[in-house]
């Protein structure tokens, strides 16, 4: 994904991941970057980032979704995001 808004580095959380952005007349199929990260000094939340790769993007302009979230926000994403992924992997063949 050339020309990216947010820098990703060694320590981005998901440097490709595929996604899809669904409207009320179309919906678009493409990879993302997503990374979750916070200030080093005195953080006062946690940042969800979420950029599509726009190359052939139709509808959505280039940009780049972003969440603030408060500590028991992201805990309560992270520990639903751990209970969805369970039964998922319990039924998709390993990766190798």
């Amino acid at each position: 994904m050339p020309d990216r808004l947010p820098s990703v580095t060694a320590h981005t959380t998901l440097d490709y991941v595929e996604g899809k952005a669904v409207g009320e007349t179309f919906e678009w199929e493409s990879v993302a970057v997503v990374d979750a990260t916070a200030e080093r000094e005195d953080p006062e939340s946690v940042r969800l980032r979420l950029e599509r790769d726009n190359l052939s993007a139709e509808y959505v302009p280039k940009h780049m979704d972003a969440l603030e979230l408060a500590p028991a926000q992201a805990r309560t994403l992270a520990a639903d995001l751990e209970k969805h992924a369970t039964p998922v992997e319990e039924t998709t063949e390993p990766e190798s």
